[in-house]
């Protein structure tokens, strides 16, 4: 696996390397050990995943609080997704820091999100399918969230939403 860190502390864009041969290709995804050595939580509580039948679907950005902070690995496994992730922790070198890359069933990256970091996506396939491995729970009364057009964060999503849920749309602006 290859490890890039990014601009926001902590997270991490991780890319497969593939062993390939006749029959196509073997690479790891997930390795405990890699993580522990990078300083990265390993800890793997539930597994979910997100279906999107429409592009231009957004769901974001969303994390839980302290003490139910969660780190998650991000994957898609069918289409393609923009996945963001901001900074909404005031204290932080990087407050209100945001960076973007494209996930997609065909280039097998995977984004480390650690504690803390505000998460969300937009579909950019009809039928996208986002696989996340979670640190801890699900907790309902510790989810929180920032708007995903915060002017804050100034997040350049590739186009308008076709679909938000009103929860998403009711989150407030961290100033």
């Amino acid at each position: 696996m290859i490890f890039t860190e990014l601009s926001l502390p902590g997270a991490f864009l991780i890319e497969v390397e593939p062993l390939a041969d006749e029959r196509g290709f073997f690479a790891r995804t997930f390795c405990g050990a890699e993580f522990e050595r990078l300083g990265l939580n390993p800890a793997i509580a539930q597994c979910s995943i997100s279906f999107n039948s429409r592009r231009g679907t957004l769901r974001g950005m969303h994390y839980q609080a302290h003490p139910y902070g969660e780190s998650k690995l991000v994957r898609c496994t069918r289409g393609a997704i923009y996945d963001v992730i901001v900074d909404p922790r005031p204290d932080s070198e990087a407050y209100c820091r945001w960076f973007a890359v494209e996930l997609a069933a065909n280039n097998y990256r995977t984004l480390y999100i650690p504690e803390g970091l505000a998460h969300g996506f937009q579909t950019l396939e009809d039928n996208s399918e986002v696989f996340y491995q979670i640190s801890r729970p699900y907790v309902p009364e510790a989810v929180r969230g920032v708007r995903w057009d915060d002017p804050a964060f100034g997040i350049q999503w590739p186009e308008a939403p076709v679909v938000i849920s009103q929860r998403d749309r009711g989150f407030a602006n961290v100033r």
